[in-house]
């Protein structure tokens, strides 16, 4: 995981595990909330834009394990640069 792109379960506010029908209605609740046409904020289209590249990764099973095993290996690798991504995260919501 970049630094300049964010995971997208935590794009999407859901667990690792979350189910197919979990991610579909988190996906219609977060483009709905930052949808430019609804949403007069600045960042709003690239937030809708980053919610709907989680989606179409998420969505598609092949795609969602193969980001999977990258994610696994990439903890396995570098725990210590996961764990800060983790944390800046964590703060940015606590901050948001």
């Amino acid at each position: 995981m970049s630094q300049s792109v964010r995971d997208p379960y935590d794009v999407l506010g859901i667990a690792a595990n979350a189910t197919t029908e979990e991610i579909k209605q988190s996906f219609r609740r977060n483009a709905a909330l930052y949808h430019p046409d609804r949403n007069p904020s600045g960042d709003a289209a690239s937030r809708f834009r980053e919610v709907k590249h989680a989606y179409n990764l998420l969505s598609d099973e092949s795609r969602r394990e193969a980001f999977d095993q990258k994610r696994q290996k990439q903890l396995l690798e570098d725990p210590d640069a996961v764990a800060r991504a983790i944390w800046r995260t964590y703060l940015g919501g606590i901050q948001a």
